[in-house]
């Protein structure tokens, strides 16, 4: 398998809490940063999407914090996607500092949304490979 996909982000000051630590809230920004570069990379995007008619949604998210992020830290945070069948898929993401030491493990569960009937389309994997310049950055 591949490396994964990754892209590095510097912790902002103003995101970070009163005990000087990245605010619990914005690893899910960065995850979600992380997945809409990953569709950019492979060459799908926002309007390409909506002109396809589907949207992606998030079902689910669990995050594990490991170890604290501070101002200043440069991270790089993983996406790699999971197939099953049916009409969801997993989304692995790790951030882990420059150093190696990983902060968090988020594990989602996302689908795509047929806009005009507002359901969840069957065999998203099947979309994304169709828009995909790149599909192998989706493992397909």
């Amino acid at each position: 398998m591949s490396e994964p996909f990754s892209v590095r982000i510097t912790v902002r000051g103003y995101e970070t809490d009163v005990q000087g630590h990245l605010n619990q809230s914005v690893y899910i920004n960065y995850a979600e940063h992380a997945r809409w570069s990953l569709l950019q990379a492979a060459g799908i995007s926002q309007a390409g999407l909506v002109a396809k008619g589907v949207g992606p949604v998030a079902l689910e998210t669990t995050i594990r914090y490991q170890r604290e992020l501070l101002a200043g830290d440069e991270v790089d945070v993983t996406c790699v996607f999971e197939w099953g069948g049916g009409k969801t898929f997993r989304i692995e993401q790790t951030i882990r500092k420059a150093d190696g030491t990983v902060s968090a493990q988020l594990s989602s569960v996302g689908g795509l949304l047929d806009l005009e009937k507002r359901r969840m389309v069957t065999n998203p994997q099947d979309y994304f490979k169709e828009m995909a310049n790149d599909p192998s950055l989706f493992g397909l």
